[in-house]
């Protein structure tokens, strides 16, 4: 990684190795959390533009490795693409960010709902695995990584629920909330905490789609207002 490459693309410090089996190169599923939680951290600072080229280098993959997982942030509206310019990351405003938030409640009451009635006892031991992921990295402290899996623990209730378009949706709202939740909120613990999805997944568990519903709105209208009023000029 050169100097020229970390002034290029505003990156504030190094990325740790990867750990990678020998032989194997890095893949678009290895290289996504790894650039997802540098732009959370803001190592790739919000407002900032980069090169495929640059990111390879600092990544150390392939151009088109990088273009493949600059596309799948762009369809979830962590980045903005456009035509002959540069990538750059979103930065959403107070209206963009109470919009999304209006977005997900909405969909997120009949993604529960739905989870409620279709998980197994395999989805529900995957939930809690995830639960117990996120948990360890804010006692670890390392915010980025807990901000997506907390992010990952809705889009599993989405895959749970069966439902691909609400998937589909969610998918393009709750990885662009994670970003949101990294510009605004200081402390890991302010946000969605491991002790809320807990909770929901028991909810899930039991089949109670009653408590469950009660559970997510307190959750998204918590979070609703704390990033629209830290989001606040």
């Amino acid at each position: 990684m050169t100097a020229r490459a970390l002034h290029r693309n505003s990156v504030i410090t190094a990325l740790p190795a990867m750990r990678l089996v020998a032989g194997k190169k890095p893949s678009v599923d290895d290289i996504y959390p790894r650039l997802f939680d540098a732009i959370l951290e803001q190592r790739i600072a919000p407002a900032s533009r980069f090169t495929e080229e640059g990111l390879g280098e600092i990544f150390g993959v392939s151009r088109s490795v990088i273009r493949r997982v600059l596309a799948k942030l762009s369809h979830q509206q962590v980045i903005i693409l456009r035509p002959n310019q540069r990538a750059q990351v979103a930065a959403p405003d107070a209206r963009q960010t109470r919009q999304i938030l209006e977005a997900r409640r909405l969909t997120e009451i009949m993604v529960v709902q739905l989870a409620c009635a279709a998980a197994t006892p395999t989805q529900v031991r995957q939930l809690r695995e995830l639960i117990a992921r996120e948990r360890d990295c804010i006692e670890r402290d390392q915010r980025a990584p807990a901000i997506r899996l907390s992010g990952e623990f809705h889009l599993q209730l989405a895959a749970i629920a069966g439902n691909a378009p609400l998937a589909q949706f969610l998918n393009s709202l709750v990885p662009l909330t994670s970003l949101i939740i990294a510009q605004y909120e200081t402390q890991a613990c302010t946000y969605c905490t491991w002790q809320e999805h807990l909770a929901m997944t028991d909810a899930i568990e039991q089949g109670d789609a009653d408590h469950a519903v009660n559970l997510m709105t307190q959750h998204l209208n918590h979070l609703a207002h704390r990033l629209t009023r830290r989001a606040q000029p």
